[in-house]
């Protein structure tokens, strides 16, 4: 008999908040992350806008010899899991081997190997650093958490591009449910908003041009002409619901279902179809088994405001419900955030389950123009308070990876 899986403790770096509270707070009153780039000159770039972190300083959470030694996105992810855990209080009450770490990036260390690669072409191969290596790599995030906890349980490592964040949690939930760990520190991460990275999303045509930040990332909006990137990470603690009811620790939601397919169609391009893409959410459904109103269902959808992404996604989620896709709440949280690539999908479960928790469906902002290929119940512009049962996030990724986690309430 498979385990019940539940979420005890989470943790959030992102553009609009940099804990869960604050990242919250900021989606349920709709305020945007997105404005132009401060970090780097965007005067050759046809993209001038991103949802960058701000106020973040890592020696709050590390010491000065650790951040020397590591690249941003390690920083991000090590402080989302960091207050994770102390939000669920685990840490003293788990046996290291029983502690397991399912931790993605899409990119990893994109900085670490530009600005190396830099040092090699000018200063020549001696003067790179010995920390080269395990700046970049992309397994090194769950490596050093695993580290920081003292999680000797599996550590995984999950690269699925955009949906790397939800098939982290998913995979993980599956470990717990059949007795690999008691609880894994789960979630997803990326700081590649760099010029390189945004000069190659530009020219594979996925980048808006847009230089209004009320006007960029626009889900579901006729006028959408793709994503704004961002950067960030989020985790959530996984337990065992006995281990965790043992130790009395505060419950968010139960992890009810996962899904996960692939198109098998394109590299960058969804399937117009939506079949693999609705069938993740479909199955996700199905080991739900929840049998509940279509209109106590929120669905934080993908939704990267991407000419073809919203369209399809919409096709995605008629797929799944049927007529009941016209009554549950959806909105795409991105509109404030940006898209976080690997983070992702980590940041919206969490945007999931606190809907979940408070009963409140956060907007999808700066919606104007109605697009009859995506004419779903998106929750435009402001919050709505409602009773939900159930809340699902969607990611879809290049390569064609599709994934959808569903939460229920416990």
């Amino acid at each position: 008999m498979s385990k019940r899986v539940v979420v005890t403790g989470l943790g959030a770096v992102t553009p609009v908040g940099n804990d869960a509270a604050s990242f919250w707070d900021s989606l349920k009153n709709g305020r945007n992350g997105i404005a132009p780039i401060t970090r780097f000159d965007t005067s050759e770039l046809k993209a001038k806008l991103g949802a960058e972190v701000k106020d973040f300083d890592p020696k709050q959470f590390l010491d000065a010899k650790t951040v020397r030694q590591t690249d941003r996105y390690q920083q991000y992810a090590l402080a989302a899991a960091m207050q994770a855990v102390a939000d669920s209080g685990i840490k003293e009450q788990i046996a290291p081997e029983r502690l397991g770490v399912y931790y993605g990036s899409g990119i990893g260390g994109f900085e670490t190997f530009v600005n190396e690669h830099n040092t090699f072409l000018n200063r020549g191969p001696a003067r790179v650093s010995p920390f080269f290596i395990t700046k970049m790599i992309s397994n090194m995030a769950a490596g050093m958490i695993a580290i920081q906890m003292q999680a000797k349980g599996p550590c995984i490592e999950i690269t699925t591009a955009c949906a790397t964040g939800t098939n982290a949690i998913g995979e993980a939930m599956r470990a717990i449910r059949h007795g690999y760990a008691d609880a894994i520190i789960a979630g997803g991460v990326d700081a590649a908003l760099h010029p390189l990275a945004m000069a190659g999303f530009i020219n594979c045509q996925a980048l808006t041009d847009s230089t209004d930040p009320d006007c960029a990332s626009i889900p579901f909006d006729k006028r959408r002409n793709g994503f704004v990137m961002g950067e960030g990470a989020g985790a959530l603690v996984l337990e065992e619901y006995e281990h965790a009811v043992a130790r009395g620790a505060k419950i968010y939601a139960e992890v009810a279902g996962y899904g996960s397919t692939c198109d098998a169609f394109h590299v960058t391009a969804p399937d117009g179809e939506a079949k693999a893409s609705g069938q993740a959410i479909a199955d996700c459904l199905a080991e739900a088994d929840m049998q509940v109103p279509a209109e106590q269902i929120y669905l934080n959808a993908h939704g990267t405001s991407t000419p073809l992404n919203d369209k399809t996604e919409t096709q995605a989620i008629k797929n799944a419900f049927g007529a009941d896709a016209y009554k549950i709440h959806v909105s795409s949280t991105k509109s404030m955030t940006g898209h976080l690539l690997g983070a992702a999908g980590a940041i919206e479960a969490i945007a999931a389950i606190k809907a979940l928790e408070d009963g409140i469906v956060p907007p999808t902002i700066n919606y104007k123009e109605a697009d009859p290929e995506c004419d779903l119940n998106i929750t435009p512009n402001t919050a709505v308070e409602t009773p939900l049962a159930l809340a699902l996030s969607t990611s879809l990724g290049f390569g064609g990876h599709n994934a959808c986690i569903a939460f229920k309430k416990i």
